[in-house]
């Protein structure tokens, strides 16, 4: 009985602390896994800010200047997602309002990440 409520309380202590438990890593790439509208959509949205963030500090060490590559960037991060949502979590997205809804999770703030650390970095690393 002590067991049980050990390892209850372990894990709550664990979704307190914010750390993600094996079976939610687990469910990020697990098309079987159900999801709500708000569930995915902070999936997508990080999974968003981490590109625009990657992307930005490669663009800036590289470095790279022009509008075609931001131009890449969002084709890059809008392909990555797609491919995200309908190859490895299959899911139906007219039940998330549409592959226009699920495409723009995250666009806007990704692309201020994007472009603010590429200018930082750029900014840095050549002048």
């Amino acid at each position: 009985m002590k067991e049980g409520k050990s390892a209850k309380l372990n894990h709550q202590q664990q979704h307190q602390n914010g750390h993600l438990s094996p079976s939610k890593f687990a469910k990020l790439f697990d098309p079987e896994a159900s999801w709500d509208k708000d569930q995915l959509g902070d999936v997508l949205h990080w999974i968003r800010q981490v590109i625009g963030l990657v992307c930005g500090l490669i663009w800036g060490a590289i470095p790279l200047v022009g509008g075609i590559w931001f131009i890449l960037f969002l084709v890059l991060s809008t392909s990555f997602i797609y491919g995200y949502y309908a190859i490895v979590l299959k899911v139906d997205e007219e039940e998330f309002g549409g592959h226009g809804a699920l495409l723009q999770e995250g666009l806007f703030a990704s692309v201020t990440l994007f472009l603010l650390s590429w200018t930082l970095v750029y900014s840095l690393a050549h002048f």
